[in-house]
């Protein structure tokens, strides 16, 4: 009776033992190749807009921040506005001035998980700053910049200027080249800078149209206007590309196909390489062994579970 209590439950682990062994190393095999896609978005920013000028007033004893933006937006937005005022303490009794006028003012940002996109657009437009109510300091026809970034794909920027542009009322011709400089005399200087861009491996970045401004208009208790002043800019960075496609190496080329020998040499291998490949050639693979070893252990468990059977029925 004894014998019985301890038997039934040693055949029964030999067999789960030698099952779990078939089972263990087909699913640890499968498991090792196993590549989960994961990323995350990109991200765009585009601004038609954006001044840094610094503005003096009462002979310079008092200066007062000119730092405004329009159509300033992030992944995902988009913006359409065509008109910026300000206010200034000091400048005209605190009222209101245009800073930009335009028929066209665009800024859009866009971002997946595949691409990012900023884009600006501003056309027909017309720049001021304080002291020069009737004088533009730039007029455009047509400015845009687009920055693209794709995942596993290089970045683009592009920025483009269409059409005349004035400056201080003098109409000028801009090249990338170089910077463009606009002198007034009795009214100021300008800079300008064309068609600025830059990509990293993950980034780019375009700006229209970058000036550096220095007027003195001598109107409206302005002393002076300093600054910089930036038109149709768009930034973008790539999305992280799924680590599936990140861990594979890069395709080789095809190398062409040896040409069969007269009389192939013979197989002089030692008996265990011979073994080897034969399995390789069947589909064995390093989980062969277990694979045959938890065989063996369950024909075993069962060759002693039909041997006790026999000695008990003797």
């Amino acid at each position: 009776m004894n014998g019985n209590t301890f038997r039934m439950p040693a055949r029964r682990l030999a067999t789960v033992a030698a099952a779990t062994a078939l089972a263990a190393g087909p699913a640890a095999l499968a498991g090792a190749g196993t590549a989960h896609a994961t990323g995350d978005h990109g991200r765009a920013s585009a601004t038609v807009l954006r001044t840094g000028l610094d503005v003096s007033l009462l002979n310079k004893t008092v200066n007062v921040p000119l730092t405004v933006t329009l159509n300033e937006v992030r992944a995902p937005e988009s913006a359409e506005k065509t008109a910026l005022t300000a206010r200034l303490d000091g400048v005209d009794g605190g009222k209101p001035f245009s800073v930009l006028r335009a028929d066209v003012a665009q800024a859009k940002a866009t971002a997946t998980a595949a691409k990012s996109e900023g884009r600006t657009e501003l056309a027909h437009a017309q720049v001021h700053v304080p002291g020069l109510p009737l004088l533009s300091l730039i007029e455009l026809e047509k400015v845009t910049s687009t920055a693209t970034c794709e995942a596993g794909k290089a970045p683009v920027a592009d920025a483009n200027l269409l059409g005349a542009v004035t400056v201080l009322g003098k109409k000028v011709t801009l090249t990338t080249g170089g910077p463009t400089e606009v002198k007034v005399p009795g009214v100021g200087e300008v800079r300008l800078d064309l068609s600025r861009t830059q990509t990293t491996s993950r980034t780019a970045a375009a700006t229209a149209l970058e000036l550096n401004v220095s007027v003195n208009p001598l109107d409206l208790n302005v002393a002076e206007v300093d600054g910089t002043l930036t038109l149709a800019e768009a930034t973008c960075e790539s999305p992280a590309a799924p680590e599936s496609e990140a861990a594979q190496p890069p395709a080789k080329a095809e190398e062409p196909a040896a040409e069969p020998e007269a009389e192939p040499a013979a197989d002089v291998r030692p008996q265990g390489a011979r073994a080897e490949a034969d399995l390789a050639e069947t589909g064995g693979s390093s989980a062969t062994p277990y694979i045959a070893a938890g065989a063996a252990a369950l024909v075993l468990a069962g060759g002693g579970a039909l041997v006790l059977a026999r000695r008990r029925r003797g």
